[in-house]
């Protein structure tokens, strides 16, 4: 298997360069997430915090035995041990090595000098703190559960003991809500060997609900062999206890309380022998591992076609038990390790190609942010994947917030983006949504998808259209191929090609997980020559009358978009942008090729026909009158803007009409396609710069277009980064990565450069923000975003690598033309808009 051939070259994959402000720890879907913040600081500058920047009890500490010192390595114990009046030892601190970090795992390495009493010779001890929450694109499995790993490795020749604890902050963002706790023991299988957990909730809990963005419902469950000591107690005293005698004393406090009365802890200790008694002093290496999980059933609340449900979380399809479930994940983690070290490392080979070195590390930044604001649902029939749009109002299931994640998903798994887009698509056929055009979200505020029975959410109707036709297309796109290397995910070939097909149950079910040299619980292909069609036509024709209606509101209102939003609503609404006009246009494209999946020849034709008229006419409304550049909207003169919906013009294959690989997914596997069409009669109008005549035309959207952008955001560039329009010097990051994709070479590697610069300097004390000022400090614009699921555009270049079959960035080749720039098209001044 491709994954085991991977995993040799695993250690490269933690050579991290960047040095971001926070770094993430255990970070597995919106409720836990947990991150160390001041990360250029030592670990144990300040406590780890939830993604808001609210601080949460989790601290880690050793002592050496005989030489009376105690060593903050993770959080502030030391403010317990400052407090302790009759301390019979010193609180000193490590050199601290550094952190490295890849897609799924953060390290922390100290140097733990040895105590007086031994030889000076004698080495420190290498202590690490390996934080691991896999990503898993084979396994939906495994991906699923809600918990993370935190593993302590140490290597040298004395003895240390180790200290660990956590508080009650992780289950309620209200400190003074009152907490009830317990200690689980269980065995494995027949041997002596076991688990013990401690069982953290609140007292009364309140279901689907938050505080302070925290869930207000569910069990924390931090899990240790059941060798170690524990101790459940006040935070006064155990820590400092614990620093003068090294260990805990399997004793709990069963006096419940408020989260921060008498500040209740609970804790595990481990003494590490290290042959500190032979006389060689050769080192030896230990481990010990901890699991973190965040146990919440039901996950949501959804108005599905059968009404508004309490839906259950995935991985209780699979386990009949938490307890079921907590042992397995325990067990597995030398599986989930190998997965997810598969991945880090087949997105670091895919980085590397993007001409930036420092691109690795942001994409491995990003991964985990994305999943962290997910939560798998549904059951193996009808698997479905909610997201909380984090950060900026809480919104359930956004679609211009999964829109610009879908990079992340499509090189990842894009099973995964079927899963996003299958609640709002049973949504809104069930008739629940009165609005013509697509919604904007499912729900004010996660975990509640309750819908909007009276239409009344946010107006973004041609950006909402555009973008889930967008994603439907390169959906269908991903399953059709004919062979591995042609696949859009490294990843989507493994498997069977088994088919259902029952037009009752989903296109994407999980019911065939398989066991693949010797790993259970894998996912089964996607798409592929021998079921991709099927599929996608099963898909494609369960909803086809929705995608239809959408694309009739982008025909009569995205070529002259009026006053209103675009998914950049923090900047105001706007009537006549040429962005968003672009992606309502790519979008009724993009349903000429959802309509040629089902062989709707008729239907194909018509939308064929009005995209191309209409993509004709943006070029003269949206390019300024020098021919220099797309204007901000059709009618303000002397504006620019970030084009970065052009992506998807690429990403569809669409810039490849034309050219001698005009050849779509599609096209490849249907036998049926029509030949290209002629385009409804455009005006004759007289224009400055007439566009090329149709015969002599490259690309859906003009090359030249690409050509003059990759010039302008090279000039207008700032010192953190492309603005995303003329009136601001802010910027998006996801979109900087979506225009980044589309230029040249040299353009690319200027904005990742400005991009990863940004990320060493920012003032920014939140995780990865995705808006943010590019000049200055590169602090906040005003609006703090962050921890958002919309940082997977990062991996904008790494969809195109691999889109059409792999000849998308082929594609591109017309920027190594010396005629760049020249020859563009422009705008008819008197044009009536």
């Amino acid at each position: 298997m491709r994954w085991l051939i991977l995993v040799a070259v695993a250690g490269s994959t933690l050579a991290s360069k960047l040095t971001p402000p926070v770094l993430p720890l255990i970070v597995r879907n919106p409720y836990l997430s947990t991150w160390l913040g001041d990360a250029r600081q030592p670990p144990w500058h300040e406590w780890p915090m939830f993604w808001t920047g609210e601080r949460i009890g989790f601290s880690v500490m050793v002592t050496v035995p005989g030489s009376g010192n105690v060593y903050p390595l993770l959080g502030r114990p030391q403010d317990s041990l400052s407090l302790d009046t009759h301390a019979e030892y010193n609180v000193t601190f490590p050199a601290y090595l550094g952190a490295q970090f890849d897609a799924s795992t953060t390290n922390f390495t100290y140097s733990i000098p040895a105590p007086q009493s031994l030889s000076k010779s004698t080495k420190p001890v290498e202590l690490t703190l390996s934080f691991l929450s896999p990503i898993t694109p084979t396994s939906t499995l495994r991906q699923s559960i809600p918990a993370s790993y935190m593993t302590v490795h140490v290597k040298g020749s004395f003895d240390v003991n180790l200290y660990v604890d956590l508080n009650g902050q992780w289950v309620s963002g209200n400190r003074r809500s009152q907490i009830v706790w317990d200690l689980a023991h269980q065995q494995l299988g027949k041997s002596d060997k076991g688990l013990k957990t401690w069982q953290i909730r609140r007292e009364t809990e309140l279901l689907l609900s938050e505080e302070r963005d925290q869930a207000e419902w569910g069990t924390l469950h931090f899990t240790a062999p059941s060798d170690l000591r524990h101790e459940a107690g006040t935070s006064g005293i155990v820590r400092p206890r614990f620093a003068r005698t090294g260990t805990l004393q399997n004793a709990i406090d069963d006096d419940y309380r408020g989260i921060m009365e008498d500040e209740p802890i609970f804790a595990f200790s481990k003494w590490f022998l290290l042959n500190s008694s032979l006389p060689s002093e050769l080192p030896t290496t230990d481990s010990v591992m901890f699991s973190i999980a965040l146990i919440q059933n039901p996950v949501a609340q959804y108005a599905s076609a059968r009404g508004l449900t309490f839906m259950r979380p995935l991985w209780a399809s699979w386990f009949s038990s938490v307890t079921d479930l907590l042992n397995f994940h325990y067990l597995d983690y030398a599986t989930a390790s190998s997965l997810a070290t598969n991945y880090s490392a087949q997105l670091a080979i895919d980085a590397y190609k993007s001409g930036s070195d420092d691109y690795v590390d942001i994409v491995a930044l990003t991964a985990r942010q994305v999943m962290g604001a997910t939560v798998f649902s549904g059951t193996p029939d009808d698997p479905i994947l909610f997201l909380k749009e984090i950060s900026s109002n809480g919104n359930f299931q956004t679609i211009d917030v999964i829109f610009p994640s879908f990079p992340f998903f499509l090189y990842t798994n894009p099973r995964w983006l079927a899963y996003l887009l299958e609640p709002l698509i049973e949504h809104m056929l069930s008739g629940q949504y009165p609005n013509k055009y697509a919604m904007h979200d499912l729900g004010y505020h996660f975990p509640n998808a309750t819908g909007h029975a009276d239409g009344r959410d946010e107006y973004m109707p041609v950006e909402e259209c555009g973008n889930i036709l967008i994603m439907g297309l390169a959906l269908v796109n991903s399953l059709i191929y004919d062979t591995s290397a042609a696949a859009g995910s490294v990843w989507s070939d493994l498997g069977s090609q088994s088919f259902d097909p029952n037009p009752a149950t989903s296109a994407f079910s999980l019911k065939n997980l398989e066991t693949r040299d010797g790993v259970f619980g894998l996912d089964d292909s996607w798409g592929g020559s021998t079921k991709g069609l099927k599929q996608a036509r099963k898909w494609v024709t369960k909803s086809y009358r929705l995608w239809k209606q959408w694309t009739s509101y982008l025909i009569e209102f995205s070529l002259r978009p009026h006053f209103q939003l675009s998914t950049d609503d923090f900047a105001g609404p706007l009537q006549l942008q040429t962005n968003l006009a672009l992606k309502g246009i790519l979008g009724i494209k993009a349903m000429s090729q959802i309509s040629q999946t089902i062989e709707n020849e008729e239907d194909t034709k018509y939308y064929k026909n009005i995209s191309e008229t209409y993509v004709s006419k943006w070029t003269e409304y949206g390019i300024s009158r020098d021919g220099s550049h797309a204007k901000l909207a059709y009618h303000w003169y002397g504006s620019w803007t970030t084009l970065y919906n052009l992506y998807a013009d690429t990403l569809l294959c669409f810039h490849l009409e034309g050219t001698s690989s005009a050849t779509s997914p599609l096209q490849n596997s249907n036998n049926n396609q029509q030949q290209q069409q002629t385009p409804l009669t455009p005006s004759n109008k007289k224009h400055n710069h007439p566009p090329p005549s149709n015969d002599r035309k490259l690309g859906f959207v003009p090359h030249n277009i690409y050509k003059i952008q990759s010039t302008w955001y090279s000039a207008v560039l700032q010192t953190y980064g492309l603005p995303l329009d003329s009136r601001h010097l802010y910027t998006k990051s996801d979109w900087e990565f979506f225009a980044a994709a589309v230029t040249s070479p040299s353009t690319r590697s200027q904005i990742l450069n400005s991009v990863a610069k940004w990320v060493n300097e920012t003032s920014t004390d939140r995780p990865f923000t995705d808006l943010y000022e590019t000049e200055g400090t590169g602090g906040w614009p005003g609006a703090h975003f962050m921890a958002r699921p919309v940082t997977g555009g990062h991996f904008a270049f790494l969809t195109l690598a691999k889109a059409c079959g792999g000849r998308a960035m082929e594609g591109l080749g017309f920027f190594d033309e010396d005629d760049e720039g020249k020859g563009v098209v422009g705008e008819d001044e008197n044009v009536e808009l």
